[in-house]
């Protein structure tokens, strides 16, 4: 993002809206959330997975630091904090007096351009060895890491997103204290009351994925509506509108991301309540929130392949929107998080194959 970008979501105050209160929060339902990213990414994907990655970052960093971790990352700046990047565990950190020595290497650090602090996901170990968990699990962690701290290995050079700063990167031997650190999968919220604090990271990446990807299928379906009343195909004697193939294709396509949100608001909206109601959020609720988000994702991808075609060479030239979202759509989908494999997942809780699937 340019620079003019990053202070314009800092004034509009996006930057800090879905934080914990004390850290200048106002903590959003699901339905906000969802709303406002659909919007961000209808706007841009760029801009749009930037919403989905500093702001939910920043946001579990704010809930989930201790209390001296959140006095230095937010309290001492005045919550004026971004933090972008990786949360899976690519690196290893020993444990040492006061916190941990960790050793990694992460790619796709989404919003690290723009960044005062950074994501790290890592395993703790103790004198070389994985630690484990009361479970037999490695407790898996995520240190946050001043920027300058940082070695940024890449330019980030890619066919699409192009404008999310997504560098790789990495740290050796960097001593992070614990104050700055918390579990992955943890739902013990040290700040906030909403319930989306409650219910972990996996819920929130989930519904970023969904609405990103919603809000570029509505990007292209808006931009191929306006292009059809004027666009005439070679051959045709009137405009694309008039088109009896498009006019199915529009009204199929449209529904069909309608479906797609009712279904993400109805899933993370049933959760929610599940969870301010004081339940947990057990393994069939967080499969239902993953498939939601992939069907989602697949759904607006279809759409966005449906328009591009329909759009002719109208899509084809560099810096016209429909071609930045095709190229967005198509690199945003590649995510491992929206897979295929979640489908598979959710059906073996739903069987009774399996009581949970790890990192649901």
């Amino acid at each position: 993002m340019t620079d003019e970008v990053v202070r314009a979501l800092w004034e509009s105050g996006l930057m800090t809206w879905s934080n914990p209160a004390e850290a200048g929060g106002v903590e959003p339902t699901f339905a906000e959330l969802i709303e406002t990213w659909i919007e961000l990414a209808w706007q841009d994907g760029s801009l749009g997975w930037i919403g989905i990655a500093n702001l939910p970052s920043a946001a579990a960093a704010a809930a989930y630091l201790p209390d001296e971790g959140f006095a230095e990352v937010f309290t001492g700046h005045g919550n004026h904090t971004t933090v972008g990047g990786q949360f899976f565990p690519n690196g290893m950190g020993e444990t040492v007096e006061g916190g941990y020595r960790i050793t990694g290497a992460w790619n796709f650090g989404s919003g690290t351009g723009h960044s005062e602090y950074v994501a790290a996901g890592f395993i703790p170990t103790v004198d070389g060895e994985m630690a484990l968990g009361e479970d037999g699990m490695p407790p898996l962690l995520v240190a946050i890491i001043p920027r300058e701290e940082i070695v940024f290995a890449d330019g980030w050079h890619v066919q699409g997103l192009k404008g999310t700063g997504s560098y790789d990167y990495n740290v050796s031997d960097l001593f992070v204290p614990a104050s700055r650190t918390f579990p992955l999968f943890t739902r013990d919220p040290q700040r906030g009351s909403a319930a989306i604090y409650k219910m972990g990271l996996i819920p929130i990446t989930a519904a970023g994925h969904a609405a990103w990807a919603l809000g570029v299928a509505k990007s292209m379906i808006d931009d191929v509506t306006e292009i059809a009343a004027t666009k005439v195909r070679m051959g045709d004697e009137a405009s694309l509108a008039n088109r009896a193939s498009f006019q199915r294709g529009l009204s199929h396509h449209l529904s069909m991301w309608r479906a797609a949100r009712l279904l993400v608001i109805d899933a993370f909206g049933t959760a929610e309540a599940e969870v301010a109601g004081g339940a947990e959020m057990s393994p069939e609720l967080r499969a239902d929130l993953r498939i939601a988000a992939t069907y989602a994702t697949e759904a607006s991808r279809e759409i966005v392949e449906w328009a591009h075609l329909a759009a002719g060479t109208s899509a084809i030239r560099e810096g016209n929107r429909i071609e930045r979202a095709f190229r967005d759509m198509y690199t945003g989908t590649q995510h491992v998080f929206i897979g295929e494999r979640t489908y598979i997942d959710a059906a073996r809780i739903r069987l009774g194959l399996t009581e949970d699937q790890f990192g649901f």
